[in-house]
């Protein structure tokens, strides 16, 4: 884009970074920030950039936290003897506004995909496995996508749990196959979660 200005052409760019923006739509909230909202593109530049500096991962769930215990870890109402797995912290905050659940979580930060360089030792499940290994935990809520990485990455989750003493459960058939558990809507979600079965 030709706009004179090399400032705002880094700013278009940059907003190509969000999944789903592409050159137009970020050119689009460029300007628009420019023209109307530029106090609150300074709030949000401000705040993005204490998240970026400020927001890690909890010590035990691995979930998005700026403390070392995120609040579900660190909250004594929740159950400890249900784990629940999941790929993405946008998967657990669907878990938690569609469904009663009041277990605990553990975030993959992804699933098995050797092609995309994520093995077992990147979504860390070395951590995964000394947790189970405490003792707490006595079932295993595998909620990974049902996708063909999905379905490989379950598989191995229920052999960790196996391994060591711990009972694995799936979610039921309900959510879409090939689906992105962020995608589906409530009710569904909320029937596959409460519908569970042990893997064989």
């Amino acid at each position: 884009m030709a706009s004179g200005s090399p400032l705002l052409a880094e700013l278009i760019e940059a907003l190509r970074c969000l999944p789903g923006v592409g050159g137009k739509s970020a050119q689009r909230m460029a300007f628009h920030l420019l023209e109307r909202e530029r106090e609150r593109g300074l709030k949000l530049a401000s705040v993005m950039a204490q998240a970026m500096e400020r927001i890690g991962h909890c010590e035990r769930c691995r979930n998005f936290s700026e403390d070392p215990l995120c609040a579900l870890c660190a909250s004594g109402s929740r159950d400890r003897q249900v784990l629940c797995v999941v790929e993405s912290p946008t998967e657990l905050a669907a878990i938690e506004q569609a469904t009663g659940y009041r277990g605990q979580y553990f975030v993959l930060m992804g699933r098995l995909s050797p092609l995309d360089g994520l093995g077992p030792e990147e979504l860390g499940l070395a951590q995964l496995t000394r947790r189970l290994g405490e003792g707490e935990v006595e079932e295993l809520i595998i909620a990974t996508n049902p996708t063909v990485e999905g379905d490989a990455t379950a598989h191995y989750l229920a052999q960790l749990a196996r391994a060591g003493g711990v009972r694995p459960t799936r979610l039921a058939h309900g959510v879409p196959l090939g689906g992105e558990l962020e995608y589906v809507d409530r009710s569904t979600l909320a029937h596959a979660f409460g519908g569970r079965q042990t893997l064989d």
